[in-house]
């Protein structure tokens, strides 16, 4: 049982957390990194989230874990999920700071959505307290995994994809 989702109000460190963590992730992979990114909610100003950094990478092709991986997991992180069958995403995290690392290849349609929605996010003020209502509605449940907390936020974030340009 995963129990409940924690939430916090938004943190106005979580920007200079995601700028180190990028530093580190730069460092570690060099010209590699051919994007990175902050997503989630903790890139939304005024937005309450998981007290978790979450990052998009693209690298060339991240299918070829040889060409990343090891760099990453010796700069503390983990390789969790593969997932090819999904745009090839790799998922990785770390303990402290907390951080899930998204790896997608270069130019991958599900990092435009997701940056999609969060530059969304940023500027619709309507939009934002909607997802942050559903959020808080969805965390005061208890989960067996938290992926279906996820899953339960796909309608609202449908709807508000579709007002942002629509679904890639």
């Amino acid at each position: 049982m995963y129990g409940l989702v924690e939430l916090r109000e938004y943190d106005p460190e979580w920007p200079g957390a995601y700028l180190r963590e990028a530093l580190r992730l730069r460092d570690a992979l060099g010209e590699r990194v051919v994007r990175l990114e902050h997503v989630g909610s903790t890139s939304v100003a005024g937005l309450l989230a998981k007290p978790i950094i979450d990052i998009v990478l693209e690298v060339a092709d991240s299918s070829q874990e040889h060409a990343y991986v090891r760099d990453l997991e010796a700069v503390g992180y983990v390789l969790r999920i593969r997932e090819p069958a999904w745009f090839q995403h790799r998922f990785l995290d770390r303990p402290d700071p907390r951080v899930n690392l998204h790896v997608f290849s270069a130019g991958c349609p599900e990092s435009e959505r997701m940056l999609r929605f969060r530059d969304w996010l940023r500027i619709n003020r309507l939009d934002r307290d909607l997802y942050a209502r559903a959020k808080r509605e969805l965390a005061s449940r208890e989960w067996t995994e938290l992926q279906h907390y996820a899953d339960a936020k796909t309608e609202v974030v449908s709807s508000i994809l579709a007002r942002a340009g629509g679904p890639l």
